[in-house]
Formats: structure tokens, C-alpha cells, sequence
């Protein structure tokens, strides 16, 4: 799943966006073939109907200078007609499948079903993908402070994380539940989406002839404020239409965050081949290079720890993957991304030296001292625009933390949202005091004391 919505702060962006793919100015510069071109323009005009040219090559996101020849090939071969047009030339022309052409489209359809915009080939992606790596991004403590501002963190365990982030390698957050893991975790995906600057992602890439497709709008967040993003189809065009304009195959997003928990297993970190249509879907990692990607919980996911880092143990060294097509055909992708694997379990109960050593920065989280807890409490109170009552934490430690029980940074926001319910419920204003913190203790601590 994404993660949730970043504070929108324009002053956070420190860093520029990487040199954005050109768009081509011929076939040969497209990197595809006349032939897979024109399958494409086939299965497109068999799906869609009848389209003017400036659509066309609109809908597959290339020039209307790269997919002419095409078109006249298409032409020549009687399996595409021109049903009408205006003075503005081949771009207004009205294309339709002839009856021959609608048999090649059809079996262009058997042959694999993909219709959108034309993958870009695979050095191309793996070229951009080393432009716009996570590793050395700026990052400064009082641009990193922006996106933690929520948190309460020792200056210690803060100093720590901005040169893992700048490393770009993986990170390994541990400690006891409710400490505020996942929320730092999180934070640092703030901190990607905003201050991280924007890459670009391709819809689809061409490897070994199998397309691929990677951008996931439900995953990706587009860059909506770049130059280059168009939201209309007249700017669109004269994009298309301009010599050295951005691809349109590629799309400028926000670094990427992407969060799994228990759901995650080992075929998630494999191509999905959609048998009917014969196409693939990145992996969901693989959609996470140049951003994030959050195994949150790690040591509770359905496969076993041991069996996901094996799976890891190289790309984590070495910086690149490699994907395996239906074929048993194996190719390299990088492995560009930050990963950060968060768990409340014993560390050395879930993973070896070997493995840990590849890890290159582990952040502990320990429980709140009383000072640090104070300061959560009254941020959870401002929160919920609720009054601090210092009774109520006294209450607590007296009868709880001071008698065993370990004090959980989550206790605070848990506890006020009870009491919350509670003054809700009795159609009471809001008001923190000493015997309701109780109440909602009594409901939410005792059972497990």
C-alpha cells in the first residue's frame, strides 16, 4: 500500500529533479521496432476504433514523427484506411482497420493483449534509474526536522537517521511495539516524498520483447507542480510535437514510497504475468526504486524471515536484481532503493550476522523515559485539542508503569482517544482529569497487567 499523503511544503524540495528522458525524433531513437510499432497501432485502432493520427500518437505517448512510418507502412500494407482528414495534414487523418487489418490486429491481440502508452526499452530504464538513485540525497538536519516535527526523539536517534538516508542503504528499526517505529519509518518517507525531489518512471518498459508495465497509479504519486507534467490534451501535443520535449512514455512523480506489512510473500517480489493479456507487472519492490520501501513488522510476513532475505542477500549488496520472464529468461534491473525493515521482535531471533552486516545502519527504539513521555502526552492532548492534566500521568505511573509495566509512546495517543469516546459518549465536553484517565486505563491497561 502507499503511504499516506505527504504535508504539502514547497521549502522542503532541496532536491532538483534528475536530467528528464528526451523524447525521440525518429523510430530508431524510440528503441522499438517498425514491427512492434505497428502491432501496437493495430491493437490500439482494433480496441478504440477509428482515431485521427494527433490521438493516436497521443494515446501511445510517442511523436507523431516516430510512429509515420508506421502508419504508411501500416498503409501500403492495406491494413490500415484513411477515412478522412482537414488541411492540417497526416496528423488530422482518421485512421481505421481495414478487413485484413482487423484479422492482423486480432492476432496481434493472441499475441499479447498490451495497449497503452509504448514501453521505453530496458537500458533505457536501467540508464535513468542510476541518474536518480536514493543514495546521496541532500539532506540537512533542518530539512530533515520538518517531516519529524510530529514525533518527540531524542537528538541521538535523530542525528542517526539523516546519514542513513543520505547513504541511500538499508536501515534496520527496532525495538519494543508502540515506540514509534513505524512512525519514523514513515517520516522518513515524508521526508522522500517532499524534500526527495521527483523521478521519473516509465508506464512500461520493453525487455527481451515482454513488456513490463511499472507505473501504478495507486502506488505513484505524480509530480503535479513540474514543467513538464500536462494535465490537457492540447499541451500534451505540442509536447509531442516539439523537438526536445521530455518523453511521454515517462511520467515525473514523487519519489515513491511504497509500505507492506504480513501481507508480503516471495511471489509479490516476482514478475506477475497476466496470462491472458501476455504482458507482466513489476514486482511491487521493483516500483519502489529511487524511493522507499517499507517491510513493516518484519519477521510476521507469510513468508519466513530467512526465506525473504535470502531472496535480498545480493540485491542489498550489489544494487541490482534480477526479474525472470516466463520464458526461465533471467535480465538485470537495479535494485535502486532505500529499504527500511522495521520489527518489534528480538533482531537476533530473526536474522544472522551475515545477513545484518549487509544492513548498514540499525536504529534502536527504546520505551520513553518519564521526561520523553510527558512530552508525547501534552503533544497528544494539543492534538486533540484536550487540556493537560499532569494528575493524569502521575495517576499512570503510580499505578501502572511504576509497577511493571513498561511505558509505550502509543499509550498516550490510546488513552486520550478513550477518554475522548468516553466525554463523547456522555455528551460531556472534553476534558482531561484524573479519574477519567483512569477509567480509560482501567479499560484499555488493566487486562493485561
Amino acid at each position: 500500500m502507499p503511504l499516506h499523503q505527504p504535508v504539502a511544503v514547497a521549502e522542503w524540495e532541496t532536491n532538483p529533479a534528475p536530467e528528464a528522458p528526451v523524447s525521440p525524433e525518429s523510430l530508431k531513437e524510440s528503441g522499438l521496432s517498425l514491427g512492434f510499432v505497428c502491432d501496437m497501432i493495430l491493437r490500439t485502432v482494433y480496441t478504440r476504433g477509428a482515431m485521427i493520427g494527433r490521438d493516436l500518437s497521443q494515446f501511445l505517448c510517442l511523436p507523431f514523427k516516430v510512429i509515420r512510418e508506421p502508419l504508411k507502412f501500416l498503409k501500403d500494407e492495406k491494413l490500415l484506411q484513411v477515412d478522412g482528414g482537414d488541411l492540417v495534414g497526416e496528423v488530422s487523418y482518421r485512421f481505421s482497420l481495414t478487413d485484413l487489418g482487423r484479422e492482423r490486429a486480432k492476432a496481434a491481440m493472441e499475441q499479447c493483449a498490451y495497449v497503452g502508452p509504448a514501453p521505453v526499452p530496458l537500458e533505457d530504464y536501467v540508464e535513468q534509474c542510476y541518474r536518480q538513485t536514493v543514495t546521496g540525497l541532500v539532506c540537512y538536519p533542518e530539512v530533515l526536522k520538518a517531516p519529524f516535527s510530529h514525533l518527540v526523539l531524542k537528538e541521538e536517534m535523530f542525528n542517526n537517521l539523516g546519514p542513513a538516508i543520505i547513504s541511500g542503504k538499508s536501515v534496520f528499526i527496532y525495538g519494543p511495539p508502540g515506540n514509534g517505529k513505524t512512525a519514523m519509518a514513515r517520516a522518513i518517507g515524508d521526508f522522500m516524498n517532499t524534500a526527495g525531489g521527483s523521478i521519473y518512471v516509465p508506464y512500461a518498459f520493453l525487455a527481451d520483447s515482454n513488456i513490463i508495465t511499472v507505473y501504478d497509479p495507486s502506488l505513484h504519486v505524480i509530480d503535479d507542480t513540474a514543467d513538464d507534467y500536462a494535465d490537457d490534451a492540447d499541451a500534451t501535443v505540442r509536447k509531442l510535437l516539439s523537438h526536445g520535449a521530455v518523453d511521454q512514455r515517462w511520467v515525473r512523480i514523487r519519489r515513491p514510497v511504497i509500505v507492506t506489512g504480513g501481507e508480503l510473500n516471495l511471489q509479490m517480489l516476482d514478475l506477475k504475468y497476466n496470462a491472458e493479456a501476455k504482458f507482466y507487472q513489476a514486482p511491487i519492490h521493483f516500483k519502489a526504486n529511487g524511493g522507499v520501501f517499507l517491510i513493516d513488522d518484519f519477521g510476521r510476513q507469510l513468508v519466513s524471515p530467512k526465506d525473504l532475505l535470502n531472496r535480498w542477500i545480493l540485491p542489498l549488496e550489489d544494487r541490482h536484481d534480477f526479474l525472470t520472464v516466463a520464458s526461465g529468461k533471467k535480465f538485470q534491473v537495479p535494485f535502486e532503493q532505500l529499504i527500511i525493515f522495521s520489527t518489534n521482535l528480538d533482531p537476533k531471533a530473526l536474522v544472522d550476522d551475515a545477513f545484518l552486516r549487509r544492513i548498514r545502519h540499525k536504529v534502536g527504539v527504546s520505551a520513553p523515559t518519564r521526561e520523553v513521555y510527558e512530552r508525547i502526552f501534552a503533544a497528544n492532548c494539543k492534538r486533540l485539542g484536550m487540556n493537560y492534566d499532569q494528575s493524569a500521568v502521575d495517576y499512570l505511573y503510580e499505578r501502572y508503569y511504576s509497577r511493571g509495566r513498561t511505558p509505550r509512546a502509543s499509550d498516550c495517543r490510546d488513552l486520550l482517544e478513550t477518554v475522548q469516546s468516553i466525554c463523547r459518549y456522555r455528551r460531556q465536553p472534553v476534558h482531561l482529569t484524573r479519574d477519567l484517565i483512569a477509567e480509560a486505563a482501567a479499560s484499555f491497561i488493566a487486562e493485561f497487567t
